[in-house]
C-alpha cells in the first residue's frame, strides 16, 4: 500500500488531514497544491435511473413512518472499522440502513423528520472529495486513494431520497427537539450527538420493528435470495471439482474456492464459511478451516453467497471426500436426510413455526432409539430432550439480509408465530457424534452430518430455493462423480 502525503499548511478552520507518521513525503509545496486543484474533467453523472429496489425501499420507509408518527428516526449505515493500525475491514452497511435505503456506503445516515402528514426522509452522505483543500489526493479516504464517491445529486437520483452532507448532521442532531429514536451500535458519533435525546427502551422498539418488518420478504428480496442460492450451488460445484487439491493442502483450499465464487458473483460470503472435514464436522461453527482433508472422511460444507444487494444464502451439504459414503456414513446421512424431508414437508402457510423443527427432531430421536444409542421410546427422548446430545441445535432460522435474519423480533412474532407466504427459513437438521463421545460405538465417533436448504413459504406450500443441489445420498454420489469427470 502506498504512503499518503501531508499538506504543508492546512487551513486553520478545517481539521487537518490525518496522515501516516512516517510517510516519505512530509510536506506539499504551494506550487504542487495549486497544480492539483486544476486540470480535472467534470465527471458528474447525469440522467441516472433509480436503483432496482427504490420502490421497495420507499414502501419500507412508509411502513416505518406509519409505525412511529411524530418522532424523528435515525438509522446509520456505520463507519469503517480498523483491522490493524491504519487498515480497515471491508465495509458492510448495517442491515437496517441498507434495507431502508438500498445504499451501502460508510458513514451514511437515514433520518426521517416528522411532518404533519408523516415523515420527510433525508439521506446524509459524504459528498465528493474536496479538490480545493486537497482532500481528494491527500486524505487516506480521498477519492484518489479509495475511489470515486457519488455526488449528493447523483445519490438523490439513484436512491430517490433527498441527500445532504453527513458532516453537518451531528451538529444538527444536537440541536434537535422532540422525540427521537435511533438504531444503535453502528455510529458512535451519531449516538453521542443524540445521547440526551434517546432512551435504550425506545431505541430497542425501533430495532425490533425493523427486524420484524423483514419477516415477510417482498418480490425483490425473494429474487435476491434465489440469486444467492443459485450462486451458492455453483460455489459447491467449484469445491467438488477441487477436492483433490484440498486433500493436498487443507480445508482452506475449500474456503478459498468458495470465496472466489462469492466475490465474482456477489458481494462476499454471507458468513464465515464452515469447511469442516473429518471430525471437524462435529463442531457446529468450525470456521478455522485449517485442518486436513482426507479421503474416506466426510466434508461438511456450510456456506452461502451474499449478493451485491446483501441477501445471503445459507446451504449445507455433507459430502464424501472420495465420492462414496461408507455404510455407516450413509446410514447416518440418510437419517438426517429423512429428518430434513419431514421438516421441509411441515413448512406451509398457517403451520406453526416450530412444526418443522418438531418434525425433524422426531425422526432423529426415532433413529437414535433404533440404533440403540438412547433408551426409548422416542416420546420419552423428545420430552427429556435427550436427542440434543447429538442434534445440538435448532432445525432452522429465518433468512434474509442477515444469515440469522430478524433476530431482534419478539418471540411471539418469530418462533411462536405461524408461517406466512413470503417468509424464508432454513431447514437444517444434523447429527454430530463427537470424537471423544464414549457413549456411542467407536465407529460413530468423529462423524458429523448436516443438510441445510433455504425454504420459501408460498401461497400453497413451499419452494426450496436451493434445490438445484442434490440431497439424497445416491444423488450426491452421482453428482460428485459427474463433476469430477
Amino acid at each position: 500500500m502506498a504512503d499518503e502525503l501531508i499538506p504543508e499548511t492546512p487551513d486553520e478552520t478545517e481539521e487537518p488531514i490525518k496522515q501516516r507518521k512516517n510517510g516519505l513525503y512530509q510536506s506539499v509545496s504551494d506550487e504542487l497544491a495549486e497544480n492539483m486543484k486544476t486540470g480535472w474533467a467534470d465527471t458528474e453523472l447525469h440522467d441516472l435511473r433509480p436503483i432496482a429496489q427504490a420502490a421497495h425501499t420507499a414502501a419500507r420507509r412508509a411502513a416505518l413512518s406509519a409505525r412511529f408518527p411524530g418522532e424523528r428516526l435515525v438509522i446509520p449505515a456505520g463507519n469503517l472499522k480498523t483491522r490493524s493500525n491504519d487498515t480497515e475491514y471491508s465495509f458492510r452497511a448495517s442491515t437496517e440502513y441498507a434495507y431502508l435505503t438500498g445504499d451501502q456506503t460508510e458513514d451514511g445516515v437515514l433520518v426521517l423528520e416528522p411532518t404533519k402528514t408523516g415523515h420527510q426522509a433525508t439521506i446524509y452522505l459524504l459528498p465528493r472529495s474536496d479538490r480545493e483543500n486537497g482532500e481528494f489526493w491527500l486524505d487516506g479516504q480521498g477519492e484518489l486513494w479509495v475511489g470515486r464517491r457519488h455526488s449528493l445529486t447523483e445519490a438523490e437520483q439513484l436512491l430517490g431520497i433527498p441527500a445532504k452532507d453527513v458532516r453537518e448532521l451531528a451538529a444538527a442532531l444536537k440541536e434537535a427537539t422532540g422525540p427521537v429514536r435511533a438504531v444503535r451500535g453502528h455510529d458512535a458519533g451519531i449516538e453521542a450527538a443524540l445521547t440526551d435525546k434517546v432512551t435504550a427502551e425506545r431505541d430497542e422498539e425501533l430495532r425490533v420493528f425493523l427486524s420484524e418488518a423483514r419477516l415477510v420478504k417482498d418480490e425483490f428480496e425473494i429474487a435476491e435470495l434465489q440469486k444467492a442460492c443459485d450462486s451458492t450451488a455453483r460455489g459447491f460445484e467449484d469445491v467438488v471439482k477441487v477436492l483433490d487439491k484440498a486433500e493436498a493442502t487443507s480445508e482452506r483450499y475449500i474456503e478459498g474456492t468458495f470465496f472466489l465464487r462469492a466475490r465474482v458473483e456477489g458481494n462476499d460470503v454471507g458468513y464465515g464459511s464452515i469447511c469442516a472435514a473429518g471430525p471437524h464436522a462435529t463442531t457446529l461453527h468450525w470456521v478455522r478451516n485449517n485442518g486436513p482433508v482426507r479421503s474416506g472422511d466426510l466434508l461438511l460444507l456450510d456456506a452461502g453467497v451474499e449478493t451485491n444487494e446483501l441477501y445471503t444464502a445459507d446451504v449445507t451439504r455433507t459430502l464424501p471426500i472420495n465420492g462414496r459414503y461408507t455404510e455407516l456414513q450413509r446410514k447416518i446421512y440418510d437419517a438426517v436426510y429423512e429428518a430434513q424431508e419431514a421438516g421441509i414437508a411441515a413448512v406451509k402457510p398457517g403451520a406453526a413455526y416450530r412444526d418443522f423443527h418438531d418434525a425433524a427432531q422426531r425422526v432423529l430421536a426415532e433413529k437414535l432409539v433404533e440404533w440403540g444409542l438412547v433408551e426409548g421410546p422416542a416420546e420419552r427422548v423428545l420430552e427429556l430432550g435427550l436427542q440434543r446430545r447429538w442434534t445440538l441445535h435448532g432445525t432452522g432460522h429465518m433468512l434474509g439480509m442477515d444469515v440469522h435474519d430478524c433476530a431482534a423480533a419478539r418471540t411471539e412474532t418469530y418462533v411462536d408465530t405461524t408461517l406466512e407466504p413470503g417468509m424464508c427459513l432454513t431447514v437444517e437438521p444434523g447429527l454430530y457424534f463427537q470424537a471423544d463421545d464414549v457413549s456411542v460405538p467407536e465407529e460413530y465417533r468423529g462423524i458429523g452430518v448436516r443438510i441445510e436448504d433455504d425454504i420459501l413459504v408460498t401461497e400453497d406450500g413451499h419452494r426450496n430455493l436451493s434445490d438445484s443441489l442434490p440431497r439424497r445420498s445416491d444423488e450426491v454420489e452421482a453428482w460428485m462423480a459427474g463433476l469430477k469427470g
